[in-house]
C-alpha cells in the first residue's frame, strides 16, 4: 500500500498527486551530493554519518529515485523542493482557516480587480542575492508560457508589476477570489537571477540540479533511496517569522513497501512515516513509542476525499438515476471496517472534508442524501427501468443489453484493491454487476485520461482554502478530449459550472455567501451523483518519540498541526510541525 500521485494542475493542492494507501503525498525522490550550506544539491555526504539527535528520517512520499529538484513540478519534484528549499508568500491555517503571512507580510484587495502584496524586508536568497518584488513579478510571469501548472492564472490576470522592492501589484480583468488565496499560498516563490532565461522547456522539465531557494533548508545530498537536506543558519525566518525548524538535517528515504516502512519505524531507523499502515492501533496502543493525531479511530485526521468516479458518456453510467442506485448500493461501513481497520471515516454524502463541516447544508443532505441500501438500490434500478429479464441474478439495461461494469484502480494499491472487490460484492447485492481489474498506474492514468473506462476510484482533491477546489474537479467544462486533472467522469451541467464560477467570484472571508451558492452545488450533485463519495482518505502520520517528541495530536498541548512530508502539504502545517519538535532527550 503505497503513496499515490496524480498531477492536479489548475487549481487544486496543485500538482498534489494524491494518495490511495499514502493519501496524499506522490512520485519518489532521494539523496544527491553534497553542497555548500547556501547552494544546491551536489557533493558527497554520508547520511550514516549525521548525528542521529539532530536528524529527522521521513518516509511516505518518495517511491524511488529524486526525479527533479524542480518547484514548478510540484507533482515528482524531491521532497522539500517546495517547502522546505522554495517557499511561498503565505501558508495556510487548516485549524484557523487563514492565510499565514510568510515570504509576504500581508495583501489586500485596493478595489475590485487590483491587489497590492508586501513582501517582507531582508529575506534573501541561498546565494546571499535579495529577495525582491521582482522575483514575485518573474515568477508569476513564468505562469504565461502554455505548459506551466498554473497558466490559466492569465486567462484573468491582466498584469503584474513591481511598485518596488517590497511592493507587488497585481491587475485582474475579474477577480476570482477563492482561486487568488489558493494561488497565494501554492506557488513557489523563483529567483529571477537564477531562472531568468531558461526556456519553457527547461522551466517545465529541467532537473534544476542546483536549486537556489528562501527556504529553511538547502538539499545537502541524494542517492538512490534518499534525499538529504541540511538546515540554512542564515535562514530569514529565524528573526522575522521567530521560529526555526529543529532538525539540523531531513533524511527522507524511499522505501520499497509500507512493510519496509513499519519495519525501520519500529526499529527506531524512521522518526516519521506517512504511508498507509496496518495494523496502527496495535502499534499506538503497545509498548512501541509510536504516535498519532489521535489516540483512537481514525488515529489520523483527514486529508483528501475518495470517490467513485462513473464514465458518465457511458450507458448506463449516463443516467443519474442508475448512478444514484449505485451510489446505494456501497456499503462503505464495510470497507472503512474491513479494508481499512476504521483507519479512515466513511465519508458524508456532499464527500466535503470534516475540515469544511460549516459549507455542508444539512437540509440538503436530509432531503437528497444517500446511504447504502440494498433495498432501496433495488427500488431505484427497477422504477428506472432497470430489470433482471434473463435471471442471472443482474439486471440489464432498458434495451435488455447486458450491463457488465469493470471497476479499476491501479496495480498494487491493495487497500484500494480490497475496496474494489468489496464495492462488487456489494453491488452484486443489490443486482449490479461490476468487475474489478487492477491495471498498473499509468496505464491506468491514460485510460483516465482518454475516459476508456466504466469506474474507477479517485481521490485528487486534497484539503485546501477552499471547498471550490473540489467543486472546480467536479464540475469543470468544457471536456476536453483529454481530461487529465479534473471532471474524470466527463459530466456535463453547465448551471453547476456556472454556480462553482461564481463561487470563485465570492471572498473567502465571506462565509455566508459562499454557502448559498455551495448549498445549490450539492443539490445538483447529490440529485445527479456525477462523483459518489466514500470515505477520507487519512492524513497517514506515524511518529516515533525515540529521537523527536511533541508530535501533533489532538489531546494536550502538543501543536494541532500535521506530521506530514508530502508534497503541497508543507505550506499547510507541515513545516509548523518541524519547528514544533523537540529532542527526546531534552
Amino acid at each position: 500500500m503505497r503513496n499515490r500521485a496524480r498531477i492536479m494542475i489548475p487549481l487544486v493542492a496543485a500538482g498534489l498527486l494524491a494518495a490511495a494507501c499514502s493519501g496524499g503525498g506522490s512520485t519518489p525522490t532521494p539523496p544527491a551530493s553534497q553542497a555548500p550550506s547556501q547552494g544546491g544539491a551536489v557533493a558527497s555526504a554520508n547520511p550514516d554519518q549525521l548525528p542521529r539527535n539532530e536528524t529527522l528520517y521521513t518516509t511516505g512520499t518518495q517511491w524511488g529515485p529524486p526525479a527533479n529538484f524542480n518547484p514548478i513540478r510540484e507533482w515528482d519534484s524531491a521532497i522539500g523542493t517546495k517547502g522546505l528549499v522554495y517557499e511561498t508568500l503565505f501558508h495556510y491555517d487548516p485549524n484557523a482557516a487563514k492565510l499565514t503571512p510568510w515570504l509576504a507580510t500581508g495583501g489586500a484587495w485596493a478595489d475590485d480587480t487590483t491587489y497590492e502584496l508586501k513582501l517582507r524586508p531582508g529575506v534573501k536568497w541561498a546565494d546571499g542575492q535579495p529577495f525582491t518584488a521582482k522575483d514575485v513579478v518573474f515568477s508569476f510571469e513564468l505562469g504565461k508560457m502554455e505548459t506551466i501548472p498554473y497558466n490559466h492564472l492569465w486567462n484573468w490576470l491582466k498584469t503584474v508589476e513591481a511598485v518596488d522592492d517590497q511592493t507587488v501589484k497585481f491587475t485582474f480583468s475579474k477577480a476570482n477570489y477563492q482561486q487568488w488565496d489558493f494561488m497565494l499560498y501554492s506557488r513557489s516563490m523563483l529567483p529571477e537571477h537564477i531562472w531568468k532565461g531558461r526556456s519553457e522547456k527547461e522551466v517545465l522539465d529541467g532537473i534544476n540540479e542546483n536549486p537556489v531557494g528562501t527556504g529553511s533548508y538547502t538539499f545537502m545530498s541524494k542517492d538512490q533511496d534518499r534525499v538529504v537536506l541540511q538546515r540554512r543558519d542564515d535562514w530569514w525566518g529565524k528573526t522575522a517569522l521567530n521560529m526555526e525548524p529543529k532538525p539540523r538535517y531531513i533524511v527522507d528515504i524511499a522505501t520499497p513497501s509500507n512493510e519496509v516502512a513499519m519495519g525501520m519505524l519500529l526499529q527506531k531507523g524512521l522518526d516519521l512515516s506517512n504511508n498507509f499502515l496496518p495494523g496502527v492501533a496495535n502499534l499506538v496502543q503497545g509498548n512501541f513509542g509510536l504516535t498519532t493525531y489521535y489516540s483512537q479511530p481514525p488515529y489520523m485526521l483527514s486529508a483528501n476525499t475518495a470517490w467513485l468516479v462513473p464514465n458518465t458518456t457511458k450507458k448506463p453510467m449516463n443516467d443519474p438515476a442508475f448512478r444514484k442506485a449505485l451510489a446505494a448500493s456501497v456499503d462503505v461501513k464495510k470497507i472503512v471496517e474491513g479494508v481499512y481497520g476504521n483507519l479512515v471515516k466513511a465519508s458524508s454524502p456532499t464527500g466535503l472534508l470534516p475540515q469544511w463541516d460549516k459549507f455542508v447544508d444539512q437540509n440538503v443532505v436530509s432531503s437528497s442524501g444517500f446511504t447504502f441500501d440494498a433495498a432501496k438500490a433495488k427500488k431505484l434500478l427497477a422504477d428506472a427501468g432497470y430489470k433482471d429479464g434473463d435471471g442471472d441474478g443482474y439486471v440489464e439495461n432498458k434495451d435488455g443489453s447486458k450491463i457488465s461494469l469493470t471497476l479499476i484502480v491501479p496495480s498494487g494499491w491493495t487497500d484500494w484493491m480490497e475496496s474494489a472487490r468489496s464495492i462488487s460484492a456489494s453491488a452484486k447485492t443489490t443486482g449490479i454487476q461490476i468487475t474489478p481489474d487492477f491495471p498498473d498506474f499509468n496505464a491506468l492514468v491514460e485510460k483516465r485520461a482518454k475516459g476508456d473506462y466504466d469506474l474507477l476510484i479517485n481521490n485528487e482533491r486534497q484539503l485546501s482554502n477552499s471547498p471550490y477546489t473540489y467543486y472546480e474537479y467536479m464540475f469543470q467544462l468544457p471536456i476536453q478530449k483529454q481530461q487529465n486533472t479534473v471532471n474524470f467522469a466527463r459530466y456535463e451541467n453547465k448551471k453547476a459550472w456556472d454556480l462553482v464560477q461564481e463561487l470563485d467570484q465570492v471572498k473567502t472571508d465571506d462565509v455566508a455567501g459562499m454557502n448559498k451558492i455551495i448549498s445549490q452545488l450539492q443539490k445538483i450533485h447529490l440529485d445527479d451523483m456525477p462523483i459518489i463519495p466514500l470515505w477520507y482518505n487519512g492524513l497517514w502520520a506515524q511518529a516515533s518519540t525515540s529521537t523527536w517528541k511533541n508530535w501533533p495530536a489532538e489531546a494536550g498541548s502538543a501543536p494541532k498541526t500535521g506530521a506530514v512530508m508530502w508534497r503541497n502539504w508543507l505550506e499547510l502545517g507541515g513545516f509548523e510541525t518541524l519547528t514544533q519538535l523537540q529532542p527526546s532527550g531534552s
